[in-house]
């Protein structure tokens, strides 16, 4: 895992990177004894303080958007919060998936191991919305458990909502984990990949953003390229190489 951050877009309101799987984005309980954190790195790269507007899990790589003043950062969050942003992920999960598939299902907020626990009344699912289109598959000769091969799905996913671990847990619920998930994933899978293919890491990386510049009016693009590991995987599968898809616009 390489752990430095590569910068995506920059400009006098916002700093994208592309952040490697495994680095956390701050200080956290998950690691107390780590020293680099994406938000220290980005402020060394901007040489100003940054705020961080969205959350990317730990496993997860790809578009991370720093604003450079609170004043951005209030309004960047307004747009996540407005379904103003749009987001493409790009994900390796266990089985064929359909072609495409709308997910609402809602989901119950999870909070910080440092955070104060919610009251009941605080704790109702919320809503949660998540579509995916299969790009493309593959069945590997790798028996497991009572099936003599192994089958696997690429996916453009794209988030509506952003719940914590959306991603993640929505395609725990359809029965189609991502492929290095070790909280909502399939273990024996998992293992297949480390110990056949030698990959260990959470197979989602945030691949394209969208939103409008609160400044300028326009659409700023965002796109992070996959990370050695993951880009060996769709070459290994002979798969079509979908370089940093951009997020498309709602009909």
């Amino acid at each position: 895992m390489k752990d430095e951050l590569s910068v995506l877009y920059r400009d006098d309101h916002f700093l994208a990177v592309n952040k490697p799987a495994g680095m956390l984005v701050h200080r956290s309980d998950l690691d107390r004894h780590e020293t680099r954190f994406a938000l220290q790195l980005a402020r060394d790269l901007a040489g100003c303080r940054v705020f961080p507007v969205h959350r990317l899990d730990r496993p997860t790589s790809g578009v991370l958007l720093f604003a450079l003043s609170p004043e951005a950062a209030r309004l960047a969050a307004d747009a996540f919060e407005s379904d103003e942003v749009r987001k493409i992920y790009l994900a390796i999960v266990r089985g064929i998936t359909e072609e495409e598939l709308f997910i609402d299902y809602p989901l119950r907020e999870i909070p910080d191991r440092y955070e104060t626990p919610c009251t009941t009344g605080e704790t109702d699912a919320k809503q949660a919305v998540t579509t995916f289109r299969r790009l493309a598959a593959v069945e590997l000769p790798f028996p497991v458990g009572n099936f003599p091969t192994a089958r696997y799905s690429l996916l453009e996913v794209s988030p509506r909502t952003g719940r914590r671990h959306q991603i993640r847990r929505h395609l725990k619920h359809v029965f189609h984990p991502i492929i290095g998930d070790t909280t909502y994933g399939d273990g024996r899978h998992n293992r297949l990949f480390r110990r056949e293919l030698g990959c260990g890491r959470l197979l989602l990386h945030a691949a394209g953003y969208s939103f409008p510049h609160p400044w300028s009016g326009e659409t700023v693009t965002i796109a992070a390229p996959l990370d050695d590991a993951f880009a060996a995987l769709i070459r290994r599968f002979g798969w079509r190489d979908p370089v940093c898809p951009a997020p498309r616009p709602e009909p």
